[in-house]
């Protein structure tokens, strides 16, 4: 191993700090902001003695489902069967704008990132750790204050009617995904946090059952099926011994859907009570024809206008035939969408964008407002219809909002990228010279790129002449790395 990087959670975390400041992000907080800080810890239960129109939902069987290294937790979720057959979902969402207020310290800090920045050796905080991972994190067997999403959906799935309130709720088991999807394929014992609850196998159980019901109705409907390769670094002793897939299994879904469900139904609320909000959306694909060219080249035929459906029956085709390289045609076509990007809706407006990815025409960010700024804005605006009253944004606010969102949380998911790249590199230095086995993972005009499977990651092909075809199994030899950089380079090996 390389003498330069001793402490590789700690390179790797100077690595992100400079890349933050590069792309016009703020890694630590300032001192106004860490003084509203002490005065939220002082005044805490104040805060939460005095809120208003609260219900008391503490005695719900709540559980959170997230990362196993996960603090900062934005939502619970409790189901309830009734004897008809239908099913109640609840989700709940920390109440962050109850200590963080708009236009404070916090706030400002808050809304120049517009979201927390995830690296492997260091995360930075959209909010203090004090409160994001704490006062504002709706952690077990502490009552948190959080607004509520209860949906009410028949026995195929098909949503009967919602409503939306304020309560006061308690996590009742903090999961994880990997250990309740091993659970749930019985591949696995129930982790030991539900095993201490009465009633919740049953619970996550029922959970699963209607989270699947939910998505195939989607999948049904369009919503696109994609498989992404972001392994991240896990440390022993502050040195990167592994780079680990994270996947999407059972439990990932059964929160993803609990949460485009309820992301509609916020969108969808606001809507009806005549209040202007920033919504999530994915455009229809603007290179539509290339994803038409990059089907044919399997051999499938496309329609010539988009069509989510016969794209998702597409990319379901290809996952069942070919598992090992569908994650570079799925980062193909999702370069050949577009990226997501948040808009101003206005209430009146009839030509809604939607997300042509997840198949809904209605859908604003709202449940992660610890960690993102337009779930935030959201959850104020959702407060102020609440209670009747004038939003607290103005339309041209949000427009600008809308843009400055976007623009900060590409640059958040660039940091992320070249820091993956850097984990990677760093790993990969002491193995220069060995021989690995791969897939082509990307073909340009800039030349081609290899994904290897042990570690998994990726670098580009130099010194080569022959040409390959995206998915192909190569051999090749890894001849050179750049941690600063992040970069990876292979020779072909025949």
């Amino acid at each position: 191993m390389s003498t330069h990087y001793k402490n590789h959670r700690e390179n790797l975390s100077a690595l992100a700090f400079t890349a933050m400041l590069e792309r016009g992000l703020k890694p630590d907080f300032g001192p106004e902001a860490l003084e509203q800080l002490r005065q939220i810890q002082k005044n805490h239960n104040k805060i939460m003695a005095d809120a208003e129109d609260i219900q008391d939902q503490t005695e719900l069987l709540w559980c959170s489902i997230d990362n196993d290294d996960s603090k900062d937790l934005d939502q619970l979720t409790v189901c309830k069967p009734l004897q008809d057959g239908s099913m109640v979902v609840m989700v709940a969402i920390a109440d962050v704008d109850s200590l963080v207020t708009r236009n404070s310290p916090l706030d400002q800090h808050a809304k120049d990132n517009t979201t927390s920045i995830y690296t492997s050796a260091r995360v930075f905080p959209m909010l203090p750790n004090e409160l994001s991972t704490d006062l504002t994190s709706l952690n077990f067997d502490k009552p948190r204050l959080a607004l509520v999403c209860e949906m009410h959906f028949d026995v195929a799935g098909h949503e009967l009617g919602f409503s939306i309130y304020r309560s006061k709720v308690l996590n009742h088991a903090k999961l994880a995904y990997d250990s309740v999807s091993d659970w749930f394929e019985n591949e696995g014992p129930l982790p030991a946090a539900a095993s201490l609850v009465k009633h919740m196998d049953q619970q996550l159980i029922d959970q699963d059952k209607w989270a699947q019901k939910l998505r195939a109705l989607r999948h049904a409907k369009g919503a696109l099926e994609f498989q992404s390769i972001q392994p991240r670094a896990l440390f022993k002793n502050d040195l990167i011994h592994e780079l680990q897939e994270q996947p999407h299994n059972r439990a990932r879904q059964l929160i993803e859907e609990f949460m485009i469900a309820a992301n509609g139904c916020v969108a969808r609320f606001l809507t009806s009570k005549g209040y202007a909000c920033i919504r999530r959306v994915v455009r229809s694909p603007e290179k539509w024809q290339r994803i038409v060219k990059v089907a044919a080249q399997y051999g499938e035929h496309l329609p010539s206008e988009p069509d989510s459906t016969a794209l998702e029956r597409f990319l379901a085709k290809r996952h069942q035939a070919d598992p090992v390289t569908f994650p570079d045609l799925s980062l193909v076509i999702v370069k050949l969408m577009g990226s997501g990007e948040y808009v101003l809706e206005r209430p009146n407006d009839k030509s809604n964008i939607g997300h042509f990815g997840l198949a809904v025409l209605h859908y604003a960010h709202s449940t992660a407002p610890n960690r993102r700024y337009p779930d935030l804005i959201t959850q104020r605006i959702l407060k102020a219809a609440l209670k009747g009253v004038n939003s607290p944004y103005t339309n041209a606010e949000l427009d600008v909002l809308a843009l400055h969102c976007t623009t900060q949380e590409d640059a958040a998911k660039k940091v992320e990228r070249q820091l993956r790249k850097s984990e990677a590199a760093l790993l990969l230095q002491s193995h220069i010279g060995q021989n690995f086995k791969g897939v082509v993972s990307g073909v340009n005009e800039a030349g081609y790129w290899v994904r290897i499977f042990t570690p998994p990651a990726e670098g580009k092909l130099v010194g080569l002449n022959d040409h390959l075809e995206l998915g192909q199994l190569v051999n090749v030899k890894l001849v050179h790395t750049n941690v600063e950089r992040g970069y990876i380079d292979f020779e072909a090996r025949h």
